[in-house]
């Protein structure tokens, strides 16, 4: 049955209803005939059905974290209503769009029928379901509460995506713009700027210093702007290499980032927003602190922050308070750590960092709204200057003429 559902296919059918009124809509089924049956089953005749064209790139879609954050969202919502765990895997599994999502989930169906705990089904995908999330569910199963603990999670990773999505949202208009002007400045060098050299050719006087640099200029990227195309390809391929494989280097880029202006701010502010949800939803589900902060260092998104945290960890498993371990680290406002110390001394550490996590994640919201207002008159400047001044450079000497004249 498990291997049926993998093989699940988009039918598009038109039929009637009961009242004889016409209809029509989408299913996921394995085969023509399955859905047939399926919508006698509902009370509608179907009149057509035929399968939904995949476009080119349905083969190669991929399983990104939103993905998974909705999904945690759907199988907390349809266990709180009481449908069986392998049931909602089915219902989940076949309606979703996304074949990658839909072999997955399918694959958890299959371990789950299987005999398999939940949790130990979903290690069996450590690309897809980190640590935290596996550890989360283990949590919920034991203690019997695998629904609430599921929309924590859901809770958990919406909450972390919409800041990721925020800072994404932020940084990706201005990277668009900077692209286009790169482009149209390249255009121009290529295209535009030798007709003016042919032009200036006839002239027999010499052009002013500014218009002979964007000519050289011009005649650089006609001649040898390949090897500054291999060359800037050649270090970006070099940076990403090493960003991905090696730490000292992640180390120094987030530091790096961390002490950039505008941007630092907001990035630590994302960090700590991060580090509170990750640490509320931990220990509201009765994970020792301990090694609730193991999970923790990986959810902040910043090799600093995760150092930091994991020394944390060290200094709270020789009886160090946590409030305390955090001043050791230098890295969290005294706002965080003062709130952390009432949660600490109540008894209510859940409560207090969701609360730190509330008001960093919306400080994060406001700063990067901020920075996006802050960039636009920045970059329209930048824009200004670069093809402005190549468009001046070329009348200038067109200029001086009339002056002559």
């Amino acid at each position: 049955m498990a291997e049926t559902a993998i093989m699940n296919e988009p039918f598009l059918w038109e039929g009637t209803d009961r009242k004889g009124k016409k209809v029509k809509g989408k299913s996921m089924a394995a085969t023509e005939a399955a859905v047939r049956a399926d919508l006698r089953r509902q009370g509608v005749v179907p009149t057509r059905i035929r399968k939904q064209r995949r476009s080119l790139l349905a083969g190669t879609s991929k399983i990104t974290p939103g993905d998974i954050a909705i999904f945690s969202r759907q199988l907390a919502t349809m266990l709180a209503a009481g449908i069986p765990l392998v049931q909602a895997f089915e219902i989940i599994g076949s309606g979703h769009e996304n074949a990658a999502m839909q072999k997955l989930i399918m694959a958890i169906k299959a371990d789950v029928e299987g005999g398999s705990a939940l949790a130990e089904a979903l290690a069996k995908h450590p690309v897809y379901f980190d640590d935290l999330f596996v550890n989360l569910v283990e949590s919920g199963e034991q203690a019997g509460a695998l629904e609430t603990l599921l929309d924590k999670i859901a809770t958990y990773k919406e909450k972390t995506e919409a800041i990721k999505k925020k800072i994404k949202k932020a940084l990706t208009y201005p990277a668009a713009v900077l692209v286009v002007a790169f482009v149209v400045t390249t255009i121009l060098l290529i295209f535009v700027i030798p007709a003016f050299e042919d032009l200036f050719q006839g002239f027999g006087a010499d052009l002013p210093t500014f218009t002979r640099m964007v000519i050289d200029l011009s005649v650089f990227v006609r001649t040898q702007g390949w090897l500054l195309a291999m060359g800037i390809g050649a270090g970006f391929f070099t940076f990403f290499y090493f960003k991905k494989r090696s730490k000292a280097m992640r180390h120094f880029l987030d530091r790096v980032t961390l002490k950039t202006p505008v941007i630092g701010p907001i990035m630590q502010k994302a960090s700590i927003a991060r580090y509170a949800r990750t640490l509320s939803t931990m220990f509201a589900a009765g994970v020792p602190l301990v090694e609730a902060l193991e999970s923790v260092s990986g959810a902040t998104g910043n090799i600093v922050y995760e150092q930091g945290v994991l020394k944390m960890r060290d200094e709270v498993a020789t009886g160090q308070r946590l409030q305390q371990s955090m001043e050791n680290t230098d890295l969290f406002p005294n706002m965080v750590i003062q709130m952390i110390a009432v949660g600490e001394e109540s008894g209510s550490l859940d409560d207090m960092s969701a609360k730190v996590a509330d008001f960093y994640e919306e400080d994060v919201d406001n700063a990067v709204d901020n920075l996006s207002s802050l960039l636009e008159p920045m970059i329209m400047a930048i824009l200004g200057v670069l093809v402005g001044g190549l468009v001046v450079a070329m009348y200038l000497p067109i200029f001086k003429m009339g002056s002559v004249i």
